[in-house]
C-alpha cells in the first residue's frame, strides 16, 4: 500500500491508530509518509522512524515498538529484532550522557578494555547501567566505525578518538561541571595533519 496520506498508514492497525495519532503530530506523520514515499515501501523506513521515536522519548519500549510496527506496517517481532540488533537503539532508559567504549580488535589492542574499566569506575556503574541521578550510562560496544582512531569512546553522538585514560576522565569531569559535552580534539588519519591542526 502506498503512503500518500499519514492517516492511511494505520488503516490495517485500528487498535493502535488512536494512540499513535495522539502521540505524533500531523506534521510528524506527514514526515513519516514522505519517508515512505522515498523508500518505496513502508517497512523500509523503519530505521529512521525508530530513531525519531528514540529522540522523542529517549528509549524504545514495547509500546513504542508497537507504534513503529503500525507506522511501518511490519510485525512487532521484526521491530524488536531491529531494536535488539543495533546498539544505537535503547530498549530501556539510559542516561542523559550515554558513554560508549569500544573494545573491538583495534581498540582492544590499544587499551580499550582498560579504558572501559576506567570509565565504569569513574562513572560508578557497570555495563548497560545508569547512575541513580540519570546523568550517565555506559555501554561496551563492539565497533563504532572509528578503527583508525583507536582507542575511542563516544558520549551520545560525539566521538573521542585516540583518547587516553586521563583525557577520558577529563571528558567526564567536564560534563559533570558544565552539563555539556566538550569539543573533541581533532584527529586526522595522517599524523602530519593532526600535528598541524593541534598547533
Amino acid at each position: 500500500m502506498g503512503a500518500t496520506c499519514p492517516k492511511m498508514l494505520f488503516t490495517s492497525h485500528s487498535n493502535n491508530s488512536n494512540r499513535i495519532m495522539a502521540i505524533f503530530s500531523e506534521t510528524e506523520l506527514k514526515e513519516f509518509a514522505e519517508l515512505q514515499k522515498r523508500y518505496g515501501a513502508p517497512g523500509a523506513s523503519l530505521l529512521p522512524v525508530l530513531w525519531h521515536i528514540q529522540e522523542k522519548r529517549g528509549w524504545i519500549d514495547e509500546a513504542a515498538m508497537e507504534e513503529a510496527a503500525a507506522i511501518c506496517q511490519v510485525p512487532k517481532a521484526h521491530v524488536r529484532g531491529v531494536v535488539e540488533f543495533y546498539t544505537m537503539f535503547f530498549d530501556k532508559p539510559m542516561g542523559k550522557y550515554h558513554v560508549q567504549v569500544c573494545t573491538n580488535v583495534s581498540c582492544m589492542l590499544r587499551g580499550g578494555e582498560k579504558l572501559l574499566a576506567e570509565m565504569k569506575s569513574k562513572i560508578g556503574v557497570e555495563n548497560l547501567a545508569t547512575t541513580p541521578d540519570g546523568m550517565f550510562s555506559i555501554e561496551e560496544v563492539e565497533c563504532m566505525g572509528a578503527c583508525g582512531g583507536a582507542p575511542m569512546m563516544a558520549v551520545n553522538e560525539t566521538f573521542f578518538e585516540t583518547i587516553t585514560n586521563e583525557e577520558a576522565h577529563g571528558v567526564i569531569d567536564h560534563i559533570r561541571a558544565k552539563n555539556e559535552i566538550p569539543t573533541p580534539r581533532f584527529v586526522a588519519q595522517m599524523p602530519e595533519l593532526s600535528e598541524a591542526a593541534n598547533r
